[in-house]
């Protein structure tokens, strides 16, 4: 409410908003009428190629299901063994054909197998999962280990020469201070 009770909009008359000069809205009209009819013009002229039918592929690592032409169904079967794979398990596929050496085959059955065990086991568990991985980790570390590779470590006692075997280190506690503080609100209260 404006202070002597009127509304806002009420205290407004019409003729405090003026537009600027020169600008008629007939002539504002007129250009946004032909430009529309332009527009609709070019809309017509214009003649558009028929979609063919998209299917639902399944993709045979991962079980994600996408919306494809049957041309680039085909496109991914003939080159990945008459399997269709999803983009991303293409790409993963991929990388592991770089990490192999080459052979496609190889990798795609190497990723077909770790998606089959993570749907099987890390989508319905996926603690047994993340400690599985946590499992191999360490067990590659410690394969690490006895061939004299270790990590490095940021720790300012690894840098005094002082022998830490693994372990993760810290520069300092922080229990003195929480016991000073739960003792300076005891003696407070």
């Amino acid at each position: 409410m404006a202070p002597n009770g009127e509304t806002l909009v009420n205290s407004y008359t019409r003729n405090d908003f003026r537009k600027p000069p020169g600008l008629s809205m007939q002539g504002l009209q007129r250009a946004v009428s032909d430009l529309s009819y332009e527009l609709s013009k070019e809309a017509m002229d214009t003649k558009l190629t028929p979609i063919s039918e998209v299917e639902d592929a399944k993709c045979e690592c991962c079980g994600m299901c996408e919306e494809c032409t049957p041309e680039y169904i085909r496109r991914v079967r003939d080159k990945f063994r008459g399997k269709w794979i999803c983009g991303l398990c293409a790409e993963a596929v991929k990388e592991e054909v770089e990490k192999n050496g080459g052979v496609e085959e190889e990798a795609l059955s190497t990723h077909i197998s770790a998606c089959v065990r993570f749907n099987r086991i890390g989508r319905a568990y996926p603690v047994l999962n993340q400690a599985e991985a946590m499992r191999k980790i360490l067990k590659k570390s410690s394969q690490m280990e006895g061939r004299g590779f270790r990590a490095k470590s940021n720790s300012p006692k690894d840098h005094r020469g002082s022998s830490m075997k693994g372990g993760i280190a810290r520069s300092s506690s922080c229990i003195p201070a929480i016991t000073r503080e739960m003792s300076d609100r005891i003696s407070l209260g």
